[in-house]
């Protein structure tokens, strides 16, 4: 659900602000995953020279996380008595929730429409399940 106007002057509740420390750290992982895929995939290609994907690997991931990082990082989102409010005018009432789980350093909230949206870069993002469901309306629960 996409409805900005929805619980105007609403009181914010909390604020889950992603977290630098977790978006590097999550970057250090992908690195390492796509540095160990690219030297399997040229290994199995037979090239002989297999560290270079090491090399490639880390580059794209570090150019991409260099690149996207101020944007990542001001991707807020605010929780108020009816809904999460998002980036780009997202927004998702309590009520509308079906689902909310980890995936990595991320909480994915699903819809009872469908929708997914993520609560990227969570420094414990079991935690911010916990205070999105704590404010869920009782019975509620996914």
């Amino acid at each position: 659900m996409t409805d900005a106007a929805a619980g105007p002057g609403a009181t914010p509740r909390a604020t889950f602000a992603p977290d630098r420390d977790t978006y590097v750290r999550s970057h250090v992982t992908l690195a390492a995953l796509a540095m160990a895929g690219a030297m399997l995939v040229l290994w199995l290609a037979g090239v002989p020279h297999v560290w270079t994907g090491a090399v490639g690997g880390l580059a794209a991931v570090a150019v991409r996380g260099w690149y996207l990082m101020d944007e990542e990082l001001a991707h807020t989102w605010e929780l108020t008595d009816a809904g999460l409010h998002g980036p780009a005018l997202r927004y998702v009432a309590l009520e509308d929730i079906a689902k909310l789980r980890s995936i990595g350093s991320a909480v994915q909230i699903v819809t009872r429409g469908g929708d997914k949206h993520l609560i990227k870069f969570q420094p414990d993002p079991a935690a911010t399940v916990a205070r999105i469901e704590a404010h869920r309306p009782a019975g509620d629960a996914p």
